[in-house]
């Protein structure tokens, strides 16, 4: 597939190629110590020490759900994985705007996804991390500028108040979007706001396919607004199966943090007498809501698929994936929510086209 690509755009392209292969490299490497195939050691010691400050400062970034992120980002940027995504978009000389990138801190690398549309478009990017995700982040800007002159000065950090800048991303909950709104509306803008996932399940399932949707649920603790945090299950449905399916995971509960969200909300709902499906690490609880709090995955009955179907359309604006098989056009496969595609923007709005037309 051919790209509208020149050749400014082209060096940065090559140099976040270079970047996904670090991140390949530094999975391989911490799996097995053999030795990167580009960039030397220099890169991946840096990176496992970023890994650790990580894990040190946000206890819900385990290592293995950063090696888990940094896995998925190395599969993705592949050069013709870059090139494929790219090629919907005319990328011509434009004039750099400075776009202030205001990213959440729930998932490792959570805003890199913003930070890539600004700086392969050619913008300079602002970015104000989260407090939760201060470390990563800084370490990509850095191999980013190591590896294209394009990229020296048009990656700043700000810890402050943001000024001088001429367009935002902003990610964050239903009340910072508010916030956001309020002083950053008169300039162009994408304001993100709360969105969870959903699972539609059929009674059908097979076990594999249960299994996976444990993937979905539990990867990084049910944090992500990819995560599946409700079901809509048929009246009637045998929730036994399930449960059985995404035994294994209860190996969560030798997460600190996990365990005591768990037990909270079990006296919480023991006190308030609610009914609860428990496995003893996740409770499963009827409820309308989307939102379901860390070790509660929320469920309600559906009698109608066409009714369902009309529900999911109506709510779309809360809902960021729909989990299913043959059920929606553009639901996702089980045990994938976690691995979207390049051009699987949040709240389905094209950044690339955005960045392109404030220019």
């Amino acid at each position: 597939m051919q790209t509208n690509i020149i050749s400014g755009v082209e060096e940065r392209l090559q140099a976040f190629v270079k970047l996904g292969q670090c991140f390949v490299d530094f999975v391989r490497w911490n799996a097995t110590e053999e030795q990167p195939t580009t960039g030397g050691m220099e890169w991946l010691i840096k990176m496992k020490s970023t890994v650790e400050q990580a894990e040190l400062q946000n206890r819900w970034f385990t290592s293995e759900n950063v090696l888990y992120a940094l896995e998925g980002w190395g599969e993705l940027l592949q050069e013709n994985r870059l090139r494929a995504w790219l090629a919907h978009y005319t990328l011509t000389q434009i004039q750099p705007k400075t776009i202030a990138v205001i990213t959440a801190g729930n998932i490792p690398l959570v805003g890199f996804h913003d930070v890539l549309c600004t700086l392969i478009t050619g913008h300079k990017a602002l970015i104000k991390c989260s407090s939760n995700d201060k470390v990563i982040l800084p370490f990509v800007a850095d191999f980013l500028q190591s590896q294209a002159d394009q990229f020296r000065g048009k990656i700043e950090f700000s810890e402050g108040v943001l000024k001088d800048f001429d367009a935002v991303i902003a990610t964050g909950s239903n009340n910072t979007a508010r916030y956001f709104e309020y002083y950053f509306g008169k300039k162009p803008h994408i304001i993100r706001k709360n969105r969870n996932s959903v699972a539609v399940l059929t009674g059908h399932e097979t076990k594999d396919e249960l299994a996976l949707l444990g993937e979905d649920v539990f990867r990084y603790f049910g944090l992500g607004c990819r995560s599946v945090s409700k079901l809509f299950v048929p009246r009637g449905y045998d929730f036994d199966s399930l449960l059985q399916s995404i035994y294994n995971y209860g190996a969560l509960l030798e997460h600190n943090k996990f365990t005591n969200n768990y037990d909270y909300n079990k006296a919480v709902y023991l006190m308030s007498e609610f009914d609860i499906l428990d496995n003893g690490f996740v409770m499963l609880k009827e409820d309308p809501r989307y939102a379901s709090p860390i070790a509660t995955l929320f469920y309600e009955y559906y009698d109608s698929p066409e009714n369902l179907k009309q529900r999911l359309k109506q709510d779309e604006n809360q809902i960021q994936c729909v989990v299913a098989r043959e059920f929606v056009a553009d639901e996702v496969p089980f045990g994938q929510t976690q691995r979207p595609d390049l051009n699987d923007y949040a709240d389905r709005i094209d950044t690339v086209e955005f960045l392109l037309r404030n220019q």
